[in-house]
């Protein structure tokens, strides 16, 4: 049963992500900011954190690493925001918690739309994962031990970028998957909530709507077959309007024979594994850096 302060926090959440203010992408981004402001209080200390080190030419990443000398495995992690707000600021907390867990964490600040729009941020996303197998050992990572992970639309671009890079020969070899609410199947979305889903499909893939919507980098569903992705770990909250997309997902992985846990948190909105206030995000991180003991 949540507590009184704990259904608060789910309230005022609720009423800042489902009644969005009227605003320009830069007011969103400005108030998603602020309003996270109160989730990255209290980060856990970690051995160190470098802000915006840069990976090529228009791509950033903050780098937070562990305590002690290594060598750590390494998670890439995705941040999430419909794909047009967010940023390794608006995950902080979160990023410092994988490396206080023991993780050299390296977290993107790939492209947004509408001024990018798809494959602008995958492609940052895969950029990534090549620069971190060829450099985290300056950071004291091992590129043996990588796991990829992310919540909404970093769930979407993790599930689409690991099994984009399965596909190729030459691509880094990641040993675990962390999907946190992701968006998987966009072009079900859009079918079936396209108020909400269609704007935002719009502003993701801009000329490429709506033929882009079955390209397996945008919903990724379509690409689990055998071999597409490393053991998966899938969490959701119970009152997350898109839920289904992980139960699908931990389907078509099952059908697939891919190794995968899905957990389904109770009455836990969208966004709730970044509210360490509440119960349920302290176990679904518990879960979670279990999850990645045991494979990375």
């Amino acid at each position: 049963m949540l507590t009184e302060h704990e259904q608060d926090i789910i309230r005022r959440w609720n009423d800042f992500y489902l009644k969005p203010r009227a605003g320009s992408v830069n007011d969103q981004r400005k108030w998603l900011v602020e309003y996270f402001e109160e989730f990255n209080t209290n980060p856990p200390v970690i051995g160190a954190y470098h802000e915006a080190v840069q990976l090529k030419s228009g791509l950033t990443a903050d780098i937070a690493v562990p305590k002690g000398s290594g060598p750590f495995p390494i998670v890439i992690y995705i941040h999430g925001g419909a794909w047009t707000l967010g940023s390794p600021a608006t995950h902080r907390k979160l990023i410092k918690q994988f490396a206080e867990a023991g993780y050299l964490t390296i977290a993107p600040d790939y492209r947004l739309a509408p001024e990018n729009p798809f494959p602008a941020g995958f492609d940052d996303c895969v950029f990534t994962a090549h620069w971190a197998a060829e450099n985290a050992t300056r950071y004291g990572g091992i590129a043996s031990r990588m796991a990829m992970g992310g919540d909404s639309a970093g769930g979407n671009l993790t599930a689409a970028t690991l099994s984009s890079i399965a596909s190729s020969e030459r691509g880094p070899k990641f040993k675990a998957a962390i999907l946190i609410y992701g968006a998987f199947d966009f072009a079900r979305l859009v079918a079936v909530a396209k108020e909400a889903a269609e704007p935002l499909a719009k502003a993701y893939l801009a000329s490429n709507y709506p033929a882009g919507l079955d390209d397996p980098r945008v919903s990724p569903i379509r690409a689990i077959k055998p071999g597409a992705m490393p053991p998966s770990f899938i969490i959701v909250g119970a009152a997350d309007g898109i839920i289904g997309d992980s139960r699908t997902i931990a389907d078509a992985m099952n059908r697939a024979g891919i190794e995968n846990e899905l957990h389904i948190l109770d009455d836990m909105p969208h966004a709730f594994m970044q509210m360490t206030e509440l119960a349920a995000c302290r176990e679904g991180l518990r879960l979670m850096f279990d999850f990645l003991r045991r494979h990375v």
